[in-house]
């Protein structure tokens, strides 16, 4: 039996602590698949019977686009309930994953200091620490005792439980952060000790608007289990080391979607088969138009390619080749964009740097397919013709690929996104027309 059809089982038997145990058993993996296999009113059912606790243990298992999307099938009271059992950063996540009308519906079932945190870190970039960050974490002031301290962990267990809970921060009267204080300093302390006595001072700590590259470069140069967030100096919340990992791994997903083709976000199979279509058809109308005007030039020296059939043979080798070389300086400096390393205004810099590769690399892969044109046919004219094709359209691809993501960086454009359809239109036309213009004035010599 699939998991699906047993979580199914379990509801419509109301064996609630069999449906329990069984949606526990599942990893995130299986959880995704289960929900995935359901319509929308099998997987209301199956979160109705879990209850909120239980419902949101299964949607911190989901990618966000899928926890969206299951949230969307709920009432928004019920909606509200699940999402409060969740950490501020995800539930912040899903609702901004809603269509508005679904987020204003669900927010409106929440308490007006719930609404109020959420919509404050729906404020901020969801790269950056203010968006990442959760806001349940425990603080004392630097005058507290250690007595008073476990008194008052031990008085709200029940709220600390679920906040990871590894340092406590100390704070003064208007909540600048002053230290930390680690829980093992505090469990070895006297009772009267004060908190100022056993903090760590000054400790390191993020504003709300360090990018994720920015947290990652910290995260990577030391074991932090988390940071604390502040802004002005005010404390206002943890960025976790789990959550800066998950977010580059998103973001490295969502560029590979870009590069792919799929606009607007991540893309599953159970999303409506419209929407789906709609963001594909975004860049492949887009792109169909871009490759009839690189194929316009085939049009236009179509007597050539008649007089001289083995030059087909050549177009799709040189253009794919081409490509290829770009595509590998776009992937280079789209790494660098991403870690700060090349910025817009360095696009000389970067231009020159591709030049240099370019040029190696098209002597050399022009030399090869020149080098097999000559051995086919015997005629040394047709190997110039395609070797030299390449070795030009070699330079130009990586020289494009190199700077378009900076180029569309300056302008505002998604690099990810556009970079991919502008190299490979520019690519085919450049390389059909060097080789149908240059066997255009060698044709005499080539027929």
């Amino acid at each position: 039996m699939t998991p699906w059809d047993t979580l199914l089982e379990h509801t419509h038997s109301g064996d609630l602590e069999r449906l329990t145990a069984f949606a526990r058993s599942l990893g995130p993996g299986e959880s995704a698949r289960a929900l995935a296999h359901m319509d929308r009113e099998e997987r209301r059912l199956v979160l109705r019977a879990l209850g909120p606790e239980e419902a949101a243990d299964l949607l911190e298992m989901l990618t966000r686009a899928q926890a969206a999307e299951v949230v969307e099938d709920l009432s928004p009271a019920y909606a509200a309930d699940v999402l409060r059992e969740l950490p501020t950063d995800t539930e912040t996540d899903i609702l901004r994953d809603l269509d508005e009308v679904d987020a204003a519906a669900v927010l409106a079932q929440l308490s007006p200091q719930e609404a109020a945190e959420v919509r404050a870190l729906a404020g901020y970039e969801d790269d950056t620490a203010g968006g990442l960050m959760v806001v349940e974490y425990a603080a004392v002031r630097a005058t507290a005792t250690v007595s008073q301290v476990v008194e008052h962990l031990r008085s709200h267990a029940d709220r600390y439980r679920d906040f990871h809970v590894q340092y406590i921060y100390v704070i003064d009267e208007e909540g600048v952060l002053t230290g930390v204080l680690r829980l093992r300093d505090l469990l070895l302390a006297r009772p009267r000790q004060r908190a100022r006595e056993l903090m760590i001072p000054d400790p390191i700590s993020v504003d709300v608007l360090t990018t994720l590259d920015g947290l990652q470069e910290l995260f990577d140069g030391a074991s932090y289990f988390g940071l604390p967030v502040t802004d002005a100096g005010r404390m206002v919340g943890v960025v976790r080391r789990a959550t800066v990992e998950e977010a580059v791994g998103e973001e490295a997903h969502r560029d590979h979607l870009k590069h792919a083709g799929i606009v607007g976000g991540e893309e599953l199979r159970s999303m409506d088969t419209l929407t789906r279509s709609r963001r594909r058809l975004q860049w492949l109308s887009i792109n169909i138009l871009l490759n009839m005007l690189a194929a316009s030039v085939i049009a236009i020296y179509q007597d050539t390619l008649t007089s001289v059939i083995a030059l087909a043979v050549f177009l799709p080798i040189i253009s794919d080749m081409s490509g290829c070389s770009g595509n590998q300086a776009v992937a280079v400096s789209m790494r660098e964009l991403s870690i700060g390393v090349a910025r817009p205004q360095d696009v000389l810099h970067v231009w020159g740097k591709e030049l240099s590769v370019g040029l190696l690399n098209g002597l050399a892969l022009g030399i090869l397919l020149g080098g097999v044109a000559y051995l086919w046919k015997g005629n040394p004219w047709l190997g110039l013709v395609a070797g030299g094709a390449l070795a030009i359209n070699t330079v130009l691809a990586v020289s494009i690929g190199g700077t378009i993501p900076l180029v569309l960086k300056h302008f505002g454009v998604d690099p990810a996104l556009a970079s991919g359809p502008v190299l490979t239109t520019i690519t085919d036309l450049c390389g059909f027309l060097l080789v149908l213009a240059l066997a255009t004035q060698m044709l005499p010599l080539l027929v």
